[in-house]
């Protein structure tokens, strides 16, 4: 994997992100915050689980060797307007980290501590792989639960993104 293939992947979360913000602000208070049988229960709760995966435990393992103690479920924004607003905000962050990575790091490992202080190596171009799959993986899950409820679903597939960016430049 090279650098051109993440960038376009921290691109593609920033688009992914701002199409389900924008489908969400349109669900009602109740839907938004009910279980909908997600694996973080709601939809909101899957939202601060991005937000605490992506950009408090992750960002930070990458971008300065540090690690929080944070679970998973931890609840950082009650706020839904914010919660999506803030994640779509730290979305761009990956983006500026990239710009400034050299690209050997991917051939070498992170070291990092788990939410628990666990030691960790991991191949560093596996697990930055991970961190944008991740973000994919919760944000189908949300679509799943917003179309059962009965929700227009945002097309979220990359392909249709570089279609988006093809259409523009044309």
């Amino acid at each position: 994997m090279d650098l051109k293939t993440f960038e376009l992947l921290a691109h593609y979360n920033i688009w992914a992100t701002q199409r389900l913000k924008d489908v969400l602000a349109d669900v009602s208070d109740q839907d938004f915050f009910t279980d909908s049988g997600l694996y973080f229960k709601s939809i909101f709760a899957t939202l601060n689980h991005l937000l605490v995966g992506e950009h408090y435990l992750w960002f930070p393992r990458f971008a300065t060797g540090t690690s929080a103690r944070l679970t998973l479920n931890t609840i950082i924004e009650q706020d839904r307007h914010i919660l999506t607003s803030t994640l779509l905000e730290k979305s761009h962050h990956w983006l500026g980290f990239l710009n400034d990575l050299d690209e050997q790091r991917l051939a070498q490992n992170l070291h990092y501590q788990t939410s628990s202080g666990q030691d960790m190596v991991l191949p560093y171009a596996a697990t930055l792989l991970h961190v944008f799959n991740h973000g994919t993986h919760h944000r189908g899950q949300i679509t799943a639960a917003l179309t059962a409820m009965g929700y227009p679903c945002p097309e979220l597939d990359l392909v249709y993104m570089l279609i988006e960016e093809k259409n523009n430049k044309d």
